[in-house]
């Protein structure tokens, strides 16, 4: 008898593999699976995971449970997670602000590169950069030259450690003026801050500010990207404005405690640009300015090593770095 040596050995691996490893995918889900956001109810984050969850659930045939862990620019979430069982039932919805975090912060208990394992990028949004419209700044060049004069008046709301925290130091780089930071745990407050005139301005994903614009409640100077955001048509970019590739677009992805096996990571793979891309996760997202991506584990991993380089070199400039 001639036997297929492919096959057997296939079969060999198959045979050598742990009972858990081999199943994984046919029996996952069997239950509930938690998405841990490090950000408060209401932030774009908070926005991102819900509408995936409800997108993903049915498609995996199991509820999706959202839970906030916020602070230290989701630090606490992302530590959480990488502690939880490698089972594919704890997941941590990630921003770029966790990179951000571990740059201007390094954790010993916590690496995102040793401790995390990319799952799947989701979904972006343009960042937006607004002031109070009861403020005398009614553009770009208004908001500089009142940071240049007076530069006690200058201050910014932000989530330190975040994205928007990184693109307003990039912006004061670029423009030469110093901000006063006043921190918050989510951009929601940071917004709130501004309309109350505590603060004068900050850089808040297009999201959180939508809709409180179009209320009058804050007045939109510039988007932080490369094109114009769809939900914001008439707001000019900070290309437009003078600042020439300025794009900090804010972007989610999944990710996954280290070790998750391997099937695992696949069927999530699988089903997240899926769920995206529903009626129903389009619709809820394009609204508020989302745009959804794709990528699975390998192209996020890659994702992940650019930015990192990107923003460590702001985070340097601007003198963050621990």
């Amino acid at each position: 008898m001639q036997i297929d040596r492919r096959k057997l050995s296939v079969l060999g691996l198959a045979a050598m593999l742990p009972p858990q490893f081999a199943c994984a995918a046919d029996a996952y889900p069997s239950r509930p699976i938690h998405v841990i956001v490090g950000f408060t109810p209401g932030a774009a984050a908070d926005i991102t995971a819900r509408v995936f969850g409800e997108s993903i659930g049915p498609i995996l045939g199991q509820q999706i449970v959202v839970e906030n862990k916020p602070g230290a620019g989701s630090s606490i979430a992302a530590a959480y997670v990488s502690h939880e069982n490698k089972d594919g039932y704890t997941m941590f919805l990630a921003t770029l602000s966790i990179i951000v975090n571990q740059i201007i912060n390094p954790n010993p208990s916590f690496n995102l590169v040793r401790d995390l394992t990319p799952i799947a990028l989701l979904a972006s949004v343009p960042v937006i950069l607004v002031v109070n419209p009861d403020s005398d700044v009614h553009s770009v060049a208004d908001l500089i030259a009142l940071a240049k004069s007076k530069p006690d008046q200058a201050l910014h709301a932000t989530v330190v450690g975040s994205l928007p925290h990184l693109a307003s130091e990039l912006f004061a780089q670029r423009a030469g003026i110093k901000w006063t930071q006043v921190p918050f745990q989510g951009s929601p407050q940071t917004v709130t801050d501004v309309i109350a005139g505590r603060a004068l301005a900050t850089f808040s994903p297009a999201s959180t500010v939508v809709g409180q614009i179009a209320a009058g409640k804050l007045r939109p100077l510039a988007s932080a990207t490369h094109k114009r955001s769809r939900a914001l048509p008439d707001v000019p970019t900070l290309e437009e404005e003078g600042m020439a590739d300025f794009d900090t677009s804010l972007w989610f992805g999944l990710l996954g405690p280290e070790g998750t096996p391997r099937p695992i990571i696949d069927k999530l793979a699988d089903a997240a640009p899926k769920a995206m891309q529903t009626t129903k996760a389009q619709e809820a997202l394009r609204k508020q300015g989302f745009e959804p991506l794709n990528g699975g584990p390998d192209e996020f991993a890659e994702y992940i090593r650019r930015e990192t380089a990107r923003w460590s070199d702001v985070a340097q400039a601007a003198g963050l770095r621990s």
